[in-house]
């Protein structure tokens, strides 16, 4: 799909938004000289809502791109996103472009910030997690006259490439599975889901796929903080508390799944006849549990490869047409936690 390019945008684009003269416009955005708290905020509005980002690259070189791929990413605590940077690094290994890394903590306010940062710079792409940002996000990459490659989710519409797997597909498949397996009474522990919409997502498809089995969530809990084993064990044991005859815990992802696992074995519970349990992300760590947890793989580093791909190619073929579509598909893994259907 051709998208316009739409031009850079200039000072006298943010002067003209905001009624204020280019060289106060200047200063309001290098925090320099006296202007009035009126102005500065009518000029930041101004080019927020333009998607203005300041040149930083001074002099002669101010027309040209850097050879930097900005990396926008959520958390480098979480293990699912070292695997997308890894498949980014080794693509681009040997392109003369190289990887930088912004985190925004799930934080769409940090993420706008990041990305004003970042291409201040002039990058020569942007690669960033996910399709929903905030209006000045989406409007600082639709003007920034680079190649932009969302990741990790297709549902929904890109800024301009995307590359990943289908969350609420995601969700349903595993749904479908529990279903089929004969699981009736399941309960749900993930994150608050407040910015993690990936997660959301799953969840949303999951619930799709039991309500056309009849079924509902028992239970759910949710926690806040990183996922963690510690936490997994201490949600299980809550969810447990409240239903204890459950069937079936699917977690949002496999390291609070990995704690649960370990919490149901530590009272003895029979795994998957006596109460199934399944995770997601497929993290290669948790290979030495008692039992193989049930997950799905989410693709990782493969998106990373693709959208690397998709900003090299277009780097060395900048009449390359943009918008790319890359649906990958996920793998169900039914491991020793989900029995098979009868």
């Amino acid at each position: 799909m051709t998208r316009p390019r739409q031009r850079l945008l200039t000072l006298r684009d943010v002067s003209e938004a905001s009624g204020v003269s280019e060289m106060t416009v200047s200063r309001v955005l290098r925090g320099k000289g006296d202007v009035s708290e009126a102005t500065r905020l009518k000029v930041q509005e101004a080019a927020r809502s333009l998607g203005y980002v300041p040149n930083k690259i001074a002099g002669s070189l101010a027309s040209q791109r850097v050879n930097l791929v900005a990396v926008v990413i959520p958390s480098l605590g979480n293990m699912v996103f070292p695997e997308v940077l890894s498949g980014i690094s080794a693509t681009l290994d040997g392109t003369g472009l190289q990887p930088v890394v912004g985190v925004t903590d799930y934080s769409p306010e940090k993420e706008e910030k990041v990305l004003f940062e970042m291409l201040s710079w002039r990058p020569s792409g942007v690669i960033i997690a996910g399709l929903e940002h905030t209006e000045a996000s989406v409007a600082m990459m639709k003007r920034a006259g680079i190649p932009v490659v969302e990741v990790l989710d297709v549902d929904g519409e890109p800024v301009d490439a995307m590359v990943g797997i289908s969350q609420r597909r995601a969700g349903q498949q595993m749904g479908e599975a529990i279903a089929a397996a004969g699981y009736r009474r399941i309960g749900f522990v993930g994150t608050g889901m407040e910015h993690d919409l990936r997660a959301r997502k799953r969840l949303e498809g999951f619930e799709s796929a039991l309500a056309a089995h009849g079924i509902e969530i028992a239970v759910r809990v949710r926690y806040e903080g990183s996922s963690a084993l510690q936490k997994g064990r201490e949600e299980t044991a809550n969810l447990l508390d409240q239903v204890p005859g459950l069937d079936f815990i699917y977690y949002a992802n496999d390291m609070v799944g990995a704690g649960g696992l370990l919490e149901l074995l530590a009272r003895g519970r029979n795994i998957p006849a006596d109460i199934g349990l399944a995770g997601f992300n497929n993290i290669e760590l948790l290979d030495g549990l008692p039992l193989r947890l049930a997950t799905m793989d989410a693709c990782r580093r493969e998106a990373g490869q693709k959208a690397a791909e998709i900003i090299a190619a277009r780097h060395n073929d900048p009449k390359m047409e943009g918008g790319q579509r890359i649906t990958l598909t996920p793998i169900l893994q039914k491991g020793q936690t989900l029995r098979s259907a009868p």
